[in-house]
């Protein structure tokens, strides 16, 4: 598998680990105030959502992208039933934050639902952000990764606008993969099929906002979770950042709110369009899963 889709790949899950430190810290100077430039790991606050965890390591975002990269690993494609199980063991004793979507989630499974009807009614990006391992998997198979991205998203999230964001997202790294720059992939993306409207003016304001500051964007747009503020945000996060990673990522922590979420989508599609050079040193030796990371990637592209 070529440098720019293991790029994707590592470069989505930096993006998480990046803001595990400032994660939902909503006031932009109190989160300058605290950390200062985010220009590495950082350790959680003591009482916040991730406390007991370390620089370096995912917040359940990641790991949750974890679990399905190890799920693609193991069995050489997406297997929903497989990604599923690993999926309930990961929240079976979990050292970390479980949102309200993950456990909506584990209360219908518990009441008997099956993978394809599990999921919560969430409309939070972040059920679309773990997509970079099914693109590095699919890329070569347009109409089985929007099958998977849509599969793994209903998975936890079954809401129409978070549904449609997977795909888009899955879509716009593909393109990305096959040479389009990030700006020319966000729109081709959105042109394949029918977008919703509301898919249509957050990219139209996303890229139009380009040319503003990334705390004062991610402000106008909101910090939330939620799709409607979340999705312009990584649309304008992607469009003025375009030519630099490490940039984009720092940027992104910085601006507060859900930033890991926005972190995931970033990264992969930024590590898709300038490869491994692009990524610093210090954040691949530093990320914990590191090495899990590596030998899954290898053993998916022998498969």
């Amino acid at each position: 598998m070529s440098d720019h889709a293991t790029a994707m790949v590592w470069a989505s899950l930096i993006g998480d680990a990046l803001c595990l430190g400032p994660h939902w810290e909503y006031d932009p100077q109190a989160l300058a105030d605290r950390f200062g430039p985010v220009t590495g790991y950082l350790d959680p606050p003591p009482g916040g959502y991730h406390a007991g965890k370390k620089a370096g390591e995912q917040t359940h975002y990641g790991d949750q992208t974890l679990v399905l990269l190890a799920s693609l690993a193991a069995r050489g494609t997406f297997d929903l039933g497989d990604f599923a199980a690993r999926w309930q063991a990961l929240f079976r004793d979990y050292r970390g934050y479980v949102d309200g979507a993950t456990r909506m989630t584990l209360r219908r499974f518990e009441a008997g639902a099956g993978p394809e009807d599990s999921g919560s009614n969430s409309n939070d990006l972040a059920g679309a952000s773990r997509v970079a391992p099914l693109v590095f998997a699919l890329a070569r198979d347009p109409q089985a990764l929007d099958a998977a991205a849509l599969a793994q998203t209903r998975l936890t999230h079954n809401h129409a606008q978070v549904l449609e964001a997977a795909v888009f997202f899955a879509r716009t790294a593909r393109l990305v993969l096959a040479g389009a720059s990030p700006r020319e992939a966000l729109v081709a993306a959105a042109g394949i099929g029918q977008p919703s409207d509301a898919l249509a003016r957050w990219l139209e304001a996303g890229l139009g906002s380009a040319g503003m500051d990334t705390v004062t964007a991610i402000g106008a747009f909101g910090r939330s979770c939620h799709i409607h503020e979340a999705m312009p945000g990584v649309i304008h996060l992607l469009a003025r950042h375009e030519g630099t990673l490490a940039g984009c990522l720092r940027e992104n922590a910085m601006a507060g709110g859900d930033s890991a979420a926005r972190g995931l989508l970033c990264g992969m599609i930024l590590g898709a369009a300038q490869g491994m050079a692009a990524i610093p040193q210090d954040w691949l030796t530093g990320l914990a899963a590191g090495p899990t990371i590596a030998v899954c990637l290898e053993e998916l592209a022998d498969a």
